[in-house]
């Protein structure tokens, strides 16, 4: 036993006496009421419940069933509008639930060792986000039966460990529609990489509302980046730095789509007069950009209060429905899209 332990029982011990000489009972009356044992009258309890009130008391097994579940959610960083926006829907939801939320990123641990942790720690479980699962990892999930909920795995996980995203394809074919919709046709695309459940489904989401418009695809119009300001503003300017640019760019973030206003500026391409950007996510930063992005809103809010939903019926021994689930995205219309210019319009 601890020192504070000691203290703590030996602190409840003086309180539970000096009880038991203020109500002229025995310290095993006062025991049995704290048990809340029968063979005690209702005058005599209703005396020691009085005074264990008065003193703040708090029964052992109650103090501990007040105390707020953990869990851990576990990003590959911090540092992007994406995974800000996720970090809000996860703590907000799981504190309207009185679940406390321990954050953490792959930098320095490895997945492997959060789950150890999280075991350690006796949390209720781990959301992890936007990260590569190694097998081994998957397997040991399964195997020990630990609590854990992906949020856009990189890599398809094992069929039985829910995951949650969402309409990635359809969100995809839904800003690319909005564009053709408003008469462009030589629409490029900064996608995200191949590797990425979420990229690689917003490429073909693009792909199909092309080809649903009768659109030739060309890959000289698309770049892949990791979801990246920097990266994508490199690609952005190698796309839109040639002769027959497009007239429209869909960017697989808002990060990218960053990149590409700032690609656009520094060649002196007027957006949207000249340029259409569309994005996808809509992030606080969506709405402060200049112009202001028209994007394919995610549901963050509702990514964090289902995570939080589906990992504690895990660690409460029920499994989810489906271990897939998505949530549907909605198209949000502002000032970065508009029709192509007129004669551009009339060449194609």
């Amino acid at each position: 036993m601890t020192g504070t332990a000691r203290s703590d029982r030996s602190a409840q011990y003086g309180l539970l006496t000096w009880i038991a000489g203020e109500a002229g009972v025995s310290l095993a009356t006062v025991s049995k009421v704290v048990h809340r044992r029968r063979d005690v009258s209702e005058a005599t309890r209703a005396r020691i419940e009085a005074l264990l009130a008065e003193r703040g008391y708090v029964r052992p097994w109650e103090s501990e069933a007040r105390r707020p579940r953990q869990i851990l959610a576990v990003f590959r960083d911090l540092a992007g509008p994406y995974t800000l926006e996720v970090v809000r829907g996860i703590v907000e939801s799981a504190s309207e639930l009185n679940v406390h939320t321990t954050l953490g990123t792959t930098g320095r641990r490895s997945i492997s060792q959060w789950l150890g942790e999280s075991v350690a720690l006796g949390a209720s479980g781990v959301v992890i986000v936007i990260s590569t699962l190694a097998e081994q990892d998957q397997h040991r999930i399964l195997d020990q039966r630990l609590p854990v909920v992906l949020v856009d795995p990189l890599n398809a996980p094992l069929p039985d460990i829910p995951s949650i995203g969402v309409t990635n394809w359809h969100g995809a074919t839904t800003a690319v529609q909005h564009l053709i919709d408003l008469g462009h046709r030589r629409i490029g695309m900064l996608a995200g990489r191949s590797h990425s459940l979420a990229g690689s489904a917003r490429l073909h989401g693009y792909r199909a509302a092309l080809a649903e418009a009768g659109i030739p695809y060309d890959p000289g119009l698309v770049r892949a980046t990791d979801f990246d300001y920097g990266e994508a503003l490199r690609a952005a300017r190698g796309v839109l730095d040639r002769h027959e640019r497009p007239t429209a760019l869909f960017a697989a973030s808002d990060a990218q789509a960053l990149g590409a206003l700032e690609a656009a500026r520094q060649l002196g391409i007027t957006v949207p007069r000249e340029l259409s950007v569309m994005s996808f996510d809509d992030t606080l930063v969506a709405a402060m950009a200049s112009p202001p992005l028209s994007a394919v809103r995610q549901p963050f809010r509702e990514l964090g209060q289902e995570a939080t939903r589906v990992l504690l019926q895990l660690a409460d021994g029920k499994p989810p429905a489906t271990t897939r689930r998505e949530l549907a995205t909605e198209l949000v219309v502002r000032l970065s899209t508009a029709p192509p210019e007129a004669e551009e319009h009339g060449r194609m």
